[in-house]
């Protein structure tokens, strides 16, 4: 099946054999993991736990969403701007640029049609409605980070993709031409041409693989997306490590950290953040404000769907931080972000709604805007 993806080869596979994280026959971890992160007697979810969600693992009902366009045609005051358009997705705009983060439109987090973690909720604008951007971002390759049919869709356009060693096979792959693809390895950074944006590749604590023989075959990372006068710091998956430190150290300071707190375990807490972890992360990276992703779209663990957000809720005011909680599709600057009011709320007491509510707002085209469209458009 196209959608699992192409293992690396030639060249590209000699350049991953010579970074320093490969081991073996693949990328391993380098930080030592703290000792707790991983609870060792809960036992690992069933298949069926993960694929059939219950309880609250899903909204009673839509939730509610903007559509960004409006907000798009005017540049932000303070220079920086993020729209969170579900998971792990998220349009930056720093200093005049803009950036697209873990571009995911697909219905499932899966590789088949009709089996896997079905998004819950839409993303709040088409993938060819979003205005131009200077460069796309992928942390790792995993399925609700890396979606075929979304690739497939982004090889028409003409914008660069910044991303992981050994990633770059699967986007060659789909359709993205060679020259477009900038694969890093930890530390390494890429100055996007035409801008002053600069992306570098970071350490985390995670994994990668689409399929059970292909793991860590591609290397996994945080990234830093640095304009003249804003910096902003994506986790991508990642468990908790003292490298958080260290990337401040060298790469910050940072003005807006989007730090992953959902679909988390106790069977794997080393390998994703959740809510707390996410708030001591925060603490390494010198505390930013916060925008917590990957969360609101998919069932990938077995909490509840909303448990991440009351949590961070719950926390951040003991933990010093500065949350920046925007509704779905809702354009926000860090700098003038106001109190977080837990929208995520709204509508759960009624049933379920057959499609989700997403407040019109006019909508001319900019000029120059880039038309993504699917194929068979």
């Amino acid at each position: 099946m196209k959608s699992f993806g192409h293992l690396a080869h030639g060249a590209r596979l000699e350049r991953m054999h010579a970074s320093p994280l490969w081991q073996g026959e693949g990328f391993r971890n380098q930080y030592p993991i703290a000792a707790g992160l991983r609870d060792a007697s809960v036992p690992m979810p069933s298949l069926r736990d993960l694929l059939w969600p219950g309880g609250r693992r899903v909204p009673r009902a839509p939730l509610p969403a903007l559509d960004p366009r409006a907000a798009w045609l005017h540049a932000p005051q303070s220079g920086l701007r993020a729209t969170w358009l579900g998971h792990s997705t998220v349009l930056l705009e720093v200093d005049g640029w803009r950036v697209l983060t873990d571009p995911v439109w697909g219905p499932r987090a899966s590789p088949l049609i009709g089996v896997g973690p079905k998004r819950f909720q839409p993303v709040p604008v088409a993938l060819r409605e979003l205005p131009a951007v200077d460069a796309i971002v992928v942390s790792h390759d995993h399925y609700d980070h890396l979606d075929y049919p979304t690739i497939k869709a982004l090889a028409r356009s003409n914008v660069p993709f910044v991303t992981s060693l050994g990633v770059g096979a699967h986007l060659q792959a789909w359709g993205i031409a060679p020259e477009r693809i900038h694969e890093l390895d930890w530390w390494e950074s890429w100055t996007v041409p035409n801008t002053g944006l600069t992306i570098t590749a970071a350490p985390s604590q995670h994994f990668s693989g689409r399929t059970l023989k292909t793991r860590n075959s591609t290397l996994w990372s945080s990234m830093v997306v640095r304009g003249p006068r804003h910096a902003v710091f994506f986790s991508g998956d990642t468990g908790l490590s003292g490298e958080y430190a260290a990337i401040r150290a060298r790469l910050g300071p940072f003005d807006l950290a989007l730090l992953e707190v959902g679909a988390y375990y106790p069977a794997w807490g080393d390998m994703h953040l959740g809510p707390d972890h996410a708030l001591q992360a925060l603490a390494l990276l010198g505390h930013p404000p916060l925008l917590p992703v990957h969360w609101g779209t998919f069932a990938l663990a077995l909490h509840d769907w909303d448990q991440p957000a009351e949590r961070l809720l719950e926390l951040a005011p003991r933990a010093g931080a500065q949350l920046v909680m925007p509704r779905l599709g809702e354009a926000v600057q860090p700098a003038h972000a106001e109190r977080v009011q837990p929208w995520w709320r709204q509508g759960q007491a009624a049933e379920p709604g057959p499609t989700p509510a997403i407040e019109p707002a006019p909508a001319p085209e900019a000029p120059g805007a880039a038309r993504f469209e699917w194929p068979g458009d």
